[in-house]
């Protein structure tokens, strides 16, 4: 049992992110899901229940956190890591080794198991997650959502009573959310402990015991699952919710006409080490469209972002800016990517000051109009390492509207995100594509795309086999490729965007 008593803390130096008066009771094999705006303290709860507050993040702390009756910030660290395992949103920050098989045994081997129940464990997490395609291989290699499938195999062979997971789904393609909601089932039968802080909720609808919202660092009201799912769409967005139910979703209004093409890719391959990606991939794209790029995980998507911003060299075929050939130096000073993992392109020591680093005579007035439209204004000080992942997302997604280059490319844009950052970042690509720029965004997230994008390109096998307008007629085949069911159960199914482990099950 999990017991949260009066529980009150404040981030040393900073006044947002913290948690007022929580008390809450999580019985044995129960399923929580925490949900609520960016910085309302989802987060900060799991790291109450992990041990990281009081010994990792300083502040201000009252009030206990039971753990089995035992008061969390009394153990030491090891005690804890045998109760509880913590998946967190990025996977790189809790990895020891650079490849997989070490990765997944290194949780069993600083428990000093013997080195025949060691191998046994790895064997038996490799079976029941489905990750045999995924053993032996280097770690910086990997997807970001197969980084993801090691981390939780690292906690699985552990065997914790307790799962602390943040934001799961935020680097997983929809076949891969499946998988995850199959292996959140087998941790219920196993009478698992299951706390989940998400923003992305429809997969969780059948799993959660209960939904836990929280405002403003308090817990504002516990919803089960039924009466959750009753909540008017008005009621949920204006608690900064994302959908429940995928089959509701629709593209919302018509996109206007397309000029003639300003972009053009011809029979272009890419290539990584030696291994061909993407093969004689040929597109057009006009000022102002905006254009998703779907795929399962590591089906070449960030390959082809980072080629199309030159920072791609094995590539092979022409690229064209206004019938002018692209070359890669080219392609880099037209362009700018927002990449998945954020943190790569924060330098600066402050908000304020990351939206103008590194650009030449910068619009000030322009950077603080952007912040104030991202609800970055109040973080103008702070230092963006200090940020949520989804205010780091808003941070990097601001300076891409400030830089003023041609070309944009998002990598996951609305990874971490709650409806209302969601939204924002929405109607910040609606204004860039009205500046003119060729915006591709890189995404797993079926909301974001049918709010935003004018067309969908498909990749699978290294092939372009879908480019498909987000239009109401196309919506089925928009739904196939995102894997959602129309009855709203949104898949048990395998099939979608292509299994991300490449292998026939």
């Amino acid at each position: 049992m999990i017991e949260l008593k009066h529980v009150s803390f404040a981030y040393q130096g900073q006044e947002h992110d913290g948690l007022h008066d929580i008390n809450l009771t999580i019985a044995d094999g129960e399923c929580v899901l925490f949900c609520g705006r960016s910085g309302c303290g989802k987060t900060t709860i799991t790291r109450l229940v992990n041990g990281l507050i009081p010994q990792f993040y300083a502040g201000e702390l009252t009030g206990s956190v039971l753990v089995d009756g035992q008061e969390i910030s009394k153990l030491p660290m090891y005690q804890i890591a045998a109760k509880v395992g913590s998946v967190f949103q990025n996977p790189r920050t809790q990895f020891f080794n650079v490849d997989t098989d070490s990765e997944i045994a290194f949780g069993i081997e600083n428990e000093a198991r013997p080195p025949v129940e060691l191998a046994e464990r790895v064997e038996q997490a490799t079976d029941d997650l489905h990750i045999r395609p995924l053993r032996n291989r280097n770690i910086f290699e990997l997807s970001g959502g197969e980084k993801q499938k090691i981390a939780f195999a690292s906690v699985y062979a552990m065997n914790p009573e307790i799962y602390l997971l943040d934001e799961p789904s935020s680097n997983l393609d929809m076949t891969s959310i499946q998988e995850l909601k199959r292996h959140l089932r087998l941790l219920q039968k196993q009478g698992k402990t299951i706390l989940i802080a998400e923003h992305r909720l429809y997969y969780l609808m059948g799993l959660a015991d209960r939904i836990v919202y929280l405002e403003q660092g308090r817990i504002e009201k516990i919803f089960t699952p039924e009466e959750f799912r009753g909540l008017p769409r008005e009621t949920r967005e204006r608690m900064g919710l994302r959908a429940a139910d995928l089959a509701e979703v629709r593209p919302p209004q018509v996109h206007p006409p397309v000029s003639s093409p300003v972009l053009e890719l011809r029979d272009v391959t890419l290539r990584y080490k030696k291994r061909t990606v993407l093969h004689r991939i040929s597109l057009a794209a006009a000022k102002g469209e905006v254009i998703g790029v779907v795929g399962h995980n590591g089906a070449g998507k960030t390959t082809f972002s980072r080629a199309l911003c030159g920072l791609h060299k094995d590539c092979e075929g022409q690229f064209l800016w206004d019938g002018q050939t692209m070359e890669r130096k080219n392609r880099l000073k037209h362009s700018y990517m927002v990449m998945q993992d954020v943190n790569y392109e924060l330098f600066a020591e402050s908000v304020e000051a990351e939206c103008s680093f590194g650009i030449r005579n910068p619009d000030l007035t322009l950077a603080a109009s952007t912040l104030e439209e991202l609800g970055l204004a109040p973080y103008r000080e702070r230092h963006p390492n200090t940020l949520s992942g989804g205010q780091k997302q808003r941070v990097a997604v601001a300076v891409s509207m400030i830089c003023g280059k041609d070309l944009l490319v998002f990598d996951e844009p609305t990874s971490g995100l709650d409806f209302d950052s969601m939204t924002q970042v929405a109607e910040l690509i609606r204004r860039l594509s009205e500046l003119g720029k060729v915006i591709f965004i890189v995404t797993h997230d079926f909301e974001f795309v049918c709010r935003t994008c004018s067309r969908v390109l498909h990749f699978d096998e290294g092939e372009m086999p879908d480019d498909i307008p987000v239009v109401m007629d196309a919506l089925p085949k928009l739904r196939e490729l995102f894997s959602v069911k129309v009855n709203g159960s949104e898949g048990d199914r395998e099939g979608g965007l292509g299994h991300s482990d490449g292998k026939e099950r």
